[in-house]
Order: C-alpha cells, then sequence, then structure tokens
C-alpha cells in the first residue's frame, strides 16, 4: 500500500479509500464488520462515510469495537440536500458535524467535506464556520465534494485572505468513463472526460488530494457489465451506471480495458483503476467492496504501470497502444 500525506494529519492516509455507501446498520452488520477488518488487514487505514449514506453508524460501532480510532483516517461529509431544500448553512454544517460526531463516537474528523454546494451563497460564511470547527479541533482537515474547481479556488481566495485555512481536498466523481449523463441528484460534479480537461488541469497544477467517487463509474468496469447484456439485458446493470456511463464512448474504453488487461495478466477493474492512478492528479480512488477478495483486486492495480501510449488510448486519444 501507498500512503501519502495530508495537511493537518499528524498520520498518512492510504493511497486507497474504502468506502462504506450501502453498509446500512442492518442484519448485515457482522459481513460490513468483516469487510472493514478486511481492508484495514491488506493496509487501508482511510475510511470514508457521510451522514447520508446512513453508514455511520456502522463505522462507529467497528472502530468502537476494534479500538483503532487513532490508527485510521476517519473522512466524513456533511450539508447533503434535503428532499425539499439545500443545506450548505452555517446552521446545517454545525448540526451535521455534530451528529456525525456522536454517531460515530469520536471527538474529530481526520477530513471533513461538505457533501454539496450551493453556488447562490456567499463562500465567506461557510469557509469562517469550517475554520471555526477546525480550530476547536473537530475536523483536521477539510474541503468539499461535488464542488468545482472554480467555486474551490473562490473559497481559498477568501481564505487566504482572511488569514483562515483553506480547504484542502475535494471529492469529485473521477474515472477513465466519461459521464455522459449526471446519474445522480442535481449538484454532483465530475471531473472525467474530455470536456472537463481544464477542471483536471487545475487539480495537478495546486495537487489537490482528489477523493475520488465512483472511479470504475458504478461498474461499467467491473468485468461483469459489457454491450451485450446492456443491448439485451439493460435492466440487470445498475440503475447509475445506466443512466451515466452506458454509452458507445464508453463502451469501447470497455474493449480497449479488456484488450490491455488480456495484454497484462490483468483485470478489467485494474486497468481502470491503474488509469486513475497514473494520471498527474493526486488521485484517492474510493472503492466499494463485497469483500475481501474484492479488494484484494482492486489493490492490484497499484502495481499495474501504463504507458503514455496505452493512457492515450484507453482515453479515446489515441487508436493505438503503440506509438
Amino acid at each position: 500500500m501507498e500512503y501519502v500525506s495530508i495537511p493537518h494529519l499528524n498520520k498518512q492516509a492510504s493511497r486507497f479509500v474504502m468506502g462504506t455507501f450501502g453498509m446500512f446498520p442492518d442484519e448485515n452488520m457482522e459481513k460490513h464488520l468483516t469487510v472493514l477488518d478486511a481492508a484495514f488487514d491488506l493496509g487501508i487505514n482511510t475510511i470514508d462515510t457521510a451522514r447520508a449514506y446512513d453508514s455511520e453508524p456502522t463505522v462507529g460501532h467497528w472502530i468502537q469495537e476494534r479500538g483503532n480510532r487513532e490508527k485510521i483516517v476517519l473522512i466524513s461529509k456533511g450539508a447533503h440536500p434535503s428532499p425539499v431544500r439545500e443545506r450548505v448553512t452555517p446552521y446545517d454544517i454545525d448540526s451535521d458535524l455534530f451528529e456525525s460526531l456522536a454517531t460515530l463516537g469520536t471527538d474529530y474528523l481526520d477530513i471533513y467535506m461538505l457533501h454539496r454546494d450551493d453556488t447562490s451563497l456567499p463562500v465567506g460564511p461557510i469557509v469562517e464556520k469550517l475554520n471555526e470547527h477546525h480550530a476547536a479541533g473537530r475536523i483536521r482537515c477539510f474541503g468539499g465534494s461535488n464542488w468545482t474547481d472554480e467555486r474551490l479556488a473562490e473559497a481559498n481566495e477568501y481564505a487566504y485572505a482572511h488569514n483562515l485555512v483553506p480547504m484542502e481536498v475535494s471529492s469529485p466523481n473521477y474515472s477513465l468513463a466519461e459521464q455522459v449523463e449526471n446519474p445522480w441528484a442535481p449538484g454532483c460534479v465530475t471531473i472525467s472526460g474530455p470536456q472537463n480537461e481544464k477542471a483536471r488541469a487545475w487539480y495537478q497544477k495546486n495537487q489537490m488530494p482528489v477523493f475520488a467517487y465512483s472511479s470504475l463509474a458504478r461498474g461499467l468496469f467491473s468485468g461483469r457489465v459489457n454491450r451485450a447484456i446492456f443491448q439485451k439485458t439493460p435492466e440487470a446493470i445498475n440503475e447509475f451506471c445506466r443512466k451515466g456511463y452506458c454509452y458507445e464512448c464508453n463502451f469501447v474504453r470497455l474493449d480497449r480495458c479488456e484488450e490491455i488487461a488480456a495484454q497484462k495478466n490483468a483485470t478489467i477493474p485494474q486497468v481502470a483503476m491503474a488509469f486513475v492512478l497514473d494520471s498527474p492528479l493526486n488521485v484517492f480512488p474510493i472503492i466499494g467492496a463485497a469483500n475481501r477478495s474484492e479488494i484484494e483486486s482492486s489493490l492490484g492495480a497499484l502495481k499495474l504501470k501504463l504507458t503514455p501510449d496505452e493512457i492515450a488510448y484507453l482515453d479515446l486519444k489515441s487508436d493505438s497502444r503503440h506509438s
């Protein structure tokens, strides 16, 4: 496992992040704990959760049972919109953060991100509120999930102008696949695809850590999806994958992943993940897994190195794997 320093943390974060979306505190609790144990045993010390995921009780239970709070980098997110309103206000940030701390059974979060942005609001009070919690020790490092690079830059300009701590992490969608349609609710942000080269250039220049969600395009690159399945039984494919990624441009990328995987004795997910890891961005892929074997498979991408020609070929910028 590769570990990386992140501002304000006294411990390094694993390059891979264990996602907990779907780990509800239900009859599958022991299964969820086993998956978290496997991730930690395999070197993943960074755990991602959120108020909106309803997985904080599971993560909190795991932390208390294992007594490993100081050994992990704990991420949570708040200020997710409700069905009736946006919630990126100082009041909502307070409410969600304190609820997260109580549910997780901890007095601080290593990384805290606002799950959405509300661009109708001035950024100053948001930055000031996050600084208030940072100064109190409740959050060590903070940033935005689904914030555009322009809005992050605006927030940080305000922070620098007022001698405050800036936003230092971000969590957009990022994968090999082009997000043709937004599969999520309004307000989600992707930096994938040719139309987002400017955003990626900003992240490359600033080297802000990118906690990339849906880095396998909601299963398009899982090895279990292909063009034939989409044409014959589309209902067998995850609805978010169908809406966001099941388009010919991405099936061509999938074909090329399969081709390179066969050549390198790797898997399709490993090739797609290696594309993300080999980018010039400071990327931390968030992975979901049902068992230890799936985690081990994802980690294999760390050992898989792609050539510049192969990266261009996968990204449809070239028609050949060889220059």
